[in-house]
């Protein structure tokens, strides 16, 4: 397990350093002048210069790469002070690190996805197990066909809808908010439970549809058409033997699924005004905020690698099959 974890974090950072570098040329090497774009509309000389020096852009691109990545590991200076390591840049919109501006917009995207996360993992997996329990009948049908028409629903339409009806036109739930959880728990459950639960309906769907099949497949396996023919329940043949062997590729789609919105759910964030790392990303794309958006670009593709690895690593308390060499 040691040698597993050490080899994929060093694949790990290989991957982050490849992502650096492609990110880096897209953002500041392909544009014609990304200071230009920095500075807007109304942009004068004089400004446009003070936004080349500070961004490195009267440097060679393979120093500038150079700069950026050394800022990673070592720290960097700039024209506004000292940005201390792990720098991800500086952002001049801003006007602060923005590896500090990621990590206070951090726990809003957190706990949208660990509470969403919760939610149709239980009603997602839970409705796939009972479809596939009662495969061929009316329940398996409804829930196979409801599972089918929700998936086709976007945020963006489910999102307003929802507004509409909860909150505005009949105030059954309140207005979405981000309270800090040490601050008021009770607040900051009831100001999340409406964006939980529209981001949640998608990935529930998907779940349903994806714990019925494996657990189908898993059903029809030689391991448990054994453990039935020697005369164990049903109950125990499905939870002991099925279900462990149908959580695999659950976890895989979770460890996935999980990344991306720890990385930041950009539609739900901006639908429900919630200063996320979502909200953040469409924020920086309007005010060409380029060191923002690399740097939410890199974040997010760590926590996507991050889930990955632990993902790989749960395979084997899972399934005693799998070996990792």
């Amino acid at each position: 397990m040691l040698r597993f974890l050490v080899r994929r974090t060093f694949g790990a950072v290989l991957i982050l350093l490849i992502i650096s570098f492609v990110t880096f040329f897209l953002f500041f090497a392909v544009p014609r002048d990304p200071a230009a774009i920095s500075c807007g509309e109304k942009c004068t000389p004089e400004n446009l210069e003070i936004i080349r020096h500070n961004l490195g852009l009267d440097q060679s691109i393979p120093e500038q790469y150079w700069h950026y990545l050394t800022g990673i590991f070592a720290g960097r200076t700039f024209a506004v002070g000292d940005c201390p390591a792990p720098c991800l840049g500086y952002s001049f919109v801003h006007q602060v690190s923005v590896l500090d501006l990621i990590l206070d917009r951090f726990p809003t995207t957190f706990s949208l996805a660990i509470g969403s996360t919760v939610v149709f993992l239980v009603v997602g997996i839970g409705a796939g197990m009972i479809a596939a329990w009662r495969r061929g009948k009316p329940i398996d049908k409804v829930f196979s066909g409801s599972s089918l028409i929700i998936s086709s629903l976007q945020i963006y339409f489910v999102g307003p809808l929802f507004l509409a009806l909860l909150v505005y036109n009949n105030p059954i739930m309140r207005r979405p908010e981000y309270v800090p959880f040490t601050e008021n728990p009770y607040e900051w459950f009831m100001g999340l439970l409406l964006p939980w639960l529209v981001l949640a309906t998608i990935f529930t769907a998907n779940y349903t549809r994806m714990a019925r099949s494996t657990m189908v497949e898993q059903l029809s396996e030689d391991h448990v058409r054994t453990a039935k023919a020697k005369g164990m329940s049903g109950r125990t043949v499905f939870f002991r033997y099925a279900w462990r062997g149908a959580l695999i590729p659950i976890v895989t789609i979770l460890g996935i699924d999980l990344g991306s919105v720890l990385g930041g759910a950009i539609i739900t964030e901006y639908t429900f005004n919630l200063h996320g790392i979502g909200e953040l990303s469409v924020r920086s794309v309007l005010t060409a905020d380029l060191p923002m958006l690399m740097g939410i670009l890199l974040f997010a593709s760590f926590m996507i690698i991050l889930m990955n690895i632990l993902v790989d690593a749960a395979y084997a308390f899972i399934d005693p099959r799998v070996r990792l060499a």
